[in-house]
């Protein structure tokens, strides 16, 4: 699989789209620490998303004694963004633009 696919493919779950905003906020955290940010599952199937995760580049991990440490890594997200959602760009200043010249025009029958 290509690097952009398994990033693709480990955003598309609601779980690890969380766990990375959780590591956006904290510089790093254990694996204890955020299975208990998600107690409607288990800490073992928050391990396995940890693992993909990983596999995806997404987060670093560091092992210090017997726990490890989990950062996130934003390199795949940065390439995601320059080579998939970038091109979208235009479209949003198309948009901008649209949305401009419509809250700028006069509503209708005022005085000019």
């Amino acid at each position: 699989m290509s690097g952009r696919r398994d990033t693709f493919s480990a955003l598309a779950d609601p779980t690890r789209r969380g766990i990375l905003e959780i590591l956006r906020d904290e510089p790093s955290l254990t694996a204890g620490q955020i299975a208990a940010e998600f107690p409607a599952i288990s800490r073992a199937a928050v391990s396995k998303h940890l693992g993909v995760l990983r596999e995806a580049r997404l987060v670093r991990v560091r092992e210090q004694g017997r726990e490890w440490h989990y950062t996130l890594d934003p390199g795949p997200l940065e390439q995601v963004y320059e080579h998939w959602l970038g091109s979208f760009a235009p479209l949003w200043d198309e948009s901008l633009t649209r949305l401009k010249r419509t809250a700028e025009r006069p509503p209708p029958g005022a005085a000019r």
